[in-house]
């Protein structure tokens, strides 16, 4: 039996605009962001109506996903399963900070970042390896709860960057070249302890997507 999921980042906030790192921080969605969550709520609800179910969704527990993902469960009638295994890396002291403010504050650790060392760990924050680890294990009891459902996980830009490099079996020190679009689908179907990418950065129902992502910068 096949599980289908609808990986969707947070819709835009303030923060995402002007390239400052949210981690943990419990950012709100910007204006465009709101924007962009009543946009996913109605294309969600038209596949709904059109015979492409929800059977459940689950969230990260910081606000930017719960206010991307509640209009879309609330108009399915659906409840929303926080989990704060979903929640983005946590970047301690690099947080709320541009890679600008990082470099110059703390010049020695952001070389050692921007050289994509997995085992790196910000002052205060958490490893991309230690990172992927706990984003994988928030997974897979969510996708055996559904066998043979479609469900959507609203998290953020690293915890779609970390599904992706396990399904194609990328290794986390690897650059990334795969976009990490606000409020975008990403589908993944996983069958017989196998993933594969069905379709990724899908933003069709944005009327005008948001500029955050930058293949030069990490996921914030």
């Amino acid at each position: 039996m096949t599980t289908k999921v609808l990986f969707i980042r947070h819709g835009e906030t303030d923060w995402n605009r002007i390239k400052r790192i949210q981690g943990h921080i419990d950012i709100p969605l910007a204006a465009s962001g709101v924007a962009q969550a009543g946009q996913l709520a109605r294309r969600l609800l038209q596949e709904s109506k059109a015979g492409a179910r929800l059977d459940a969704v689950y969230c990260s527990d910081l606000q930017r996903a719960q206010q991307t993902a509640k209009p879309f469960a609330d108009a399915l009638g659906l409840p929303l399963n926080l989990s704060e295994g979903l929640r983005e890396r946590l970047y301690g002291d690099f947080q709320a900070h541009s890679g600008e403010e990082i470099r110059a504050k703390y010049p020695t650790e952001y070389a050692i970042w921007q050289s994509h060392d997995p085992d790196f760990t910000p002052p205060g924050g958490e490893s991309q390896r230690a990172f992927s680890q706990r984003v994988l294990r928030a997974v897979e009891p969510i996708v055996a709860a559904y066998p043979d459902g479609r469900i959507a996980v609203v998290a953020h830009g690293g915890v779609l960057d970390c599904i992706y490099r396990f399904v194609r079996g990328l290794p986390l020190e690897e650059p990334r070249g795969w976009p990490l679009l606000n409020s975008s689908i990403n589908v993944v179907e996983f069958e017989n302890g196998q993933a594969r990418v069905v379709s990724w950065g899908d933003v069709e129902h944005l009327s005008s997507p948001g500029s955050d992502d930058d293949l030069k910068e990490v996921p914030r």
